[in-house]
């Protein structure tokens, strides 16, 4: 029997390239999408030497591209849609392009993908997709609101999907990480204007939540590496993890993340506490 296929895009660094790792080491077949494999040479060797394979495919490209490009690879057992980036702004000020490029990499590249895989999967009855999100889609804060939005929006689609594809044997897995010691955060320097740019009306919360998103690298409280046992254990049903598959929808990872969510959970359950009576006035009376 074959073993498994993986496509497992944003596999240059950080969670994408250290599951490539993973899963390679379980005697899996691995094929990682980057952006450019010239600038990605050493992770490509990495992976490469690992007995895997990389493809050029960026997130922002056209459906059909993305199509074909994940078409040609032939039979895919698990899609983890795991590029992506934020950028850090007040959102009033981020333009109208770099809301487009933040939903095309972090929500339409995705989605195009899923569409891409899913006819293959039908056919052989099995498959699962695994949807990299983050905390940040069910506990926005300020300065990073299209990449909570384009997380929340990949997550409604993964719980939508995952009623209409069932029947079909095929899973799907949200991944919320907390903070992981990755280049993330050195990403969002990369990708975000210096906080003293920040107007002053917008200084706390904005401009100060900013400094602390950029002071943050390498003192998260996440290693990358366990992070991705989890996800080949929730996505493999195998390990620690591996008795989730099936059980849950939301993989959380992080004691930060856990935190962060049932706090959040515990203030909406409030919010509805408060307004039931109100909501309940708007049914027609018979």
């Amino acid at each position: 029997m074959s073993q498994p296929v993986w496509l497992i895009t944003g596999a240059s660094t950080g969670l994408g390239l250290s599951l490539c790792l993973r899963v390679l080491r379980a005697g899996h077949t691995v094929i990682g999408s980057v952006r450019n494999k010239t600038k990605s040479a050493a992770s490509v060797q990495k992976i490469e030497q690992a007995g895997g394979s990389v493809i050029e495919m960026d997130m922002t490209e056209s459906k059909a591209s993305i199509t074909a490009k994940i078409q040609a690879l032939g039979r895919i057992d698990y899609l983890v849609n795991n590029a992506g980036y934020s950028i850090l702004a007040p959102c009033e000020y981020i333009s109208d392009t770099d809301a487009t490029l933040q939903m095309n990499t972090n929500y339409f590249g995705p989605l195009y993908a899923m569409q891409a895989v899913l006819p293959g999967m039908r056919a052989q009855k099995s498959g699962t997709i695994v949807n990299v999100s983050s905390v940040a889609a069910q506990d926005p804060k300020p300065a990073c609101s299209l990449y909570c939005a384009s997380k929340a929006a990949l997550e409604a689609t993964s719980e939508s999907l995952a009623i209409e594809v069932a029947p079909h044997g095929i899973n799907i897995l949200i991944v919320e990480p907390g903070g992981f010691r990755t280049d993330f955060v050195n990403g969002l320097a990369a990708a975000s204007p210096d906080p003293s740019t920040v107007p002053a009306h917008y200084e706390n919360p904005v401009g100060a939540t900013m400094k602390a998103f950029l002071a943050y690298h390498g003192k998260q409280v996440g290693d990358p590496d366990k992070a991705v046992e989890r996800i080949f254990e929730a996505a493999s049903g195998e390990g620690l993890a591996g008795s989730l598959k099936g059980k849950v929808l939301r993989l959380v990872l992080g004691s930060d993340a856990m935190a962060r969510i049932r706090n959040n959970t515990s203030k909406y359950v409030s919010e509805l506490d408060l307004q039931n009576e109100t909501s309940k006035s708007t049914d027609v009376t018979e």
